[in-house]
């Protein structure tokens, strides 16, 4: 991709975590354990805590250990709120990193939603229903305290603290989560399946339930982890395109939906409809020209344009493409590590660095501690990776492993380098003191895998040299309708790696006839 979409050009695109959870409530870890890893590889983040549940069942029978761990949870919240207030002030750094308050509400009725404050709020206040917590936000933002609420995890069953579209309100919402560790509420068909011990996905409880049903709102991802990992790879993040890395600039841009949900990968994804950006409304026309600018993390497979929830273009990418035989060599590289036995504890120190060539761009891959039950434990150490050396010439990280508990559960650690070099270029990786000199060539045939010592013992995989031709693409496609109904496009991207994205909508109201 060459230049921005034009409706994108005076912003920059941003990452973040706005749902996660650590020890302030019913988690694991320290506050200062999560910023400090969300530093690591995002721009904002928001570390949440669980505040309260007005409809918690009877504490009773088999219920009993679970509304008492949450009930010690909200208590334990509202005791430090000052604390965590202050020290979310505390690492607000305007142009470098961005921190928001939050605390989360749980619902059997209307499903659980995030409190998000732009600003710092300092006591925390529990409205005593869902219905309270509403008119709450509305006479907050009326008096200047910008607030808006979040629901997550939208998925499961209403009555099973799913979402009930029937009480939602995109006043008070501009935003729902679709993605996070319990899986993706796109549609019930979607990938990333609800495993989560709340159960599985409901159709009725889905985006594009809600979509259907009329309303208007943005999508993000977040992680939902429980340990202290804000951003932890894999479980979900936030995207948005704001003109500057500030509190308010990223609050009108999540206020007008110029966002988007992703997996894992940080794919940047430009989207329009005749020239207005995600999260737009626009006027009635029966001729709609969509833009589309991707770059990807790994090979794209295929980008699909949905209007209302319906796939209308599918573009396919299945062709491996050729890197040239002479001139400059261009494209991705993922160095990651981890596998071995589970449970077992291995330490990482690892440098990639470029001979004849140079690195463009890094993409930190970090995953966190996978504890979510508050009954369970780990040997206490929630923040263990860091980057020692970012720049042009080598990325250098050290973390732990510590194995994969299934065979479809990544917790390897990793980064995703964008690198160009001449025909005789070559990555010069040194893990844990073993050298590696991997030329170009070598990996834009295939990709590379290495042990530390032997059968069942950690391992380092190195990518093939993903050449840009399969990561970037620029598209332009026109829908022409008849329909005199209000419209929905959104796009949702897979990349050959199964990491996805899915763009906030895009609305064309219905044509205004007037009868003579």
């Amino acid at each position: 991709m060459t230049d921005k979409i034009p409706t994108y050009k005076d912003h920059t695109l941003f990452f973040g975590d706005i749902h996660n959870h650590c020890g302030i409530s019913y988690g694991h870890g320290p506050l200062e354990d999560a910023i400090c890893n969300a530093r690591l590889q995002l721009d904002f983040t928001s570390i949440t805590g669980h505040a309260f549940w007005p409809d918690i069942p009877d504490g009773k029978g088999r219920l009993e250990a679970v509304v008492d761990y949450h009930k010690n949870g909200f208590e334990k919240l509202e005791k430090g709120w000052t604390d965590y207030a202050d020290a979310i002030e505390k690492h607000n750094a305007p142009g470098k990193f961005i921190t928001f308050p939050s605390y989360e509400m749980h619902s059997i009725a209307h499903g659980d939603y995030v409190v998000y404050c732009r600003d710092r709020i300092d006591p925390m206040i529990k409205p005593q229903s869902f219905e309270e917590l509403q008119e709450f936000i509305r006479l907050q933002n009326d008096t200047g305290r910008k607030c808006f609420i979040v629901p997550h995890h939208i998925g499961y069953a209403r009555g099973y603290r799913g979402i009930n579209w029937e009480t939602f309100s995109e006043e008070v919402s501009p935003l729902v989560e679709i993605l996070s560790m319990h899986g993706c509420a796109e549609s019930d068909q979607a990938p990333v399946s609800y495993l989560h011990t709340m159960g599985p996905r409901n159709g009725k409880s889905t985006m594009q339930e809600g979509l259907e049903s009329g309303h208007h709102f943005g999508i993000i991802g977040s992680t939902d982890h429980h340990s202290a990992h804000p951003g932890s790879y894999g479980y979900g993040a936030a995207a948005i395109w704001a003109k500057e890395l500030t509190r308010e600039s990223l609050w009108e841009a999540m206020e007008q939906g110029r966002t988007y949900a992703i997996t894992g990968d940080r794919i940047r994804l430009e989207y329009s409809v005749n020239g207005c950006p995600m999260g737009s409304v626009l006027p009635y026309s029966a001729k709609r020209t969509h833009k589309i600018g991707i770059i990807g993390s790994d090979s794209l497979d295929c980008i699909e344009i949905l209007r209302n929830n319906t796939v209308i273009k599918r573009f396919d990418y299945t062709e491996k493409v050729e890197h040239p035989r002479t001139g400059p060599l261009k494209g991705k590289i993922k160095v990651e590590a981890g596998w071995g036995e589970k449970g077992i504890r291995q330490d990482w120190d690892i440098t990639a660095e470029v001979v004849n060539g140079r690195i463009l761009s890094s993409e930190p891959q970090f995953h966190g501690i996978d504890v979510v039950d508050p009954e369970d434990s780990h040997e206490g150490i929630y923040q263990f990776s860091t980057i020692i050396q970012n720049d042009e010439r080598a990325f250098r990280f050290t973390s732990s492993t510590w194995g994969n508990s299934t065979s479809t559960t990544n917790s390897n650690q990793a980064v995703v380098l964008e690198v160009e070099g001449n025909q005789n270029a070559r990555l010069e990786l040194t893990v844990n003191g073993q050298i590696h000199s991997i030329p170009f060539r070598e990996l834009a045939e295939s990709s590379q895998s290495h042990y530390l010592g032997g059968f069942l013992t950690g391992a380092f995989h190195v990518s093939r040299l993903i050449p840009e031709e399969e990561y970037s693409v620029d598209l332009s496609f026109t829908d022409t309708v008849t329909s005199e109904k209000e419209d929905s496009y959104y796009i949702r991207i897979r990349q050959r790696n199964n990491q996805w994205a899915w763009s906030s909508p895009i609305w064309v109201k219905e044509e205004d006839i007037h009868e003579e």
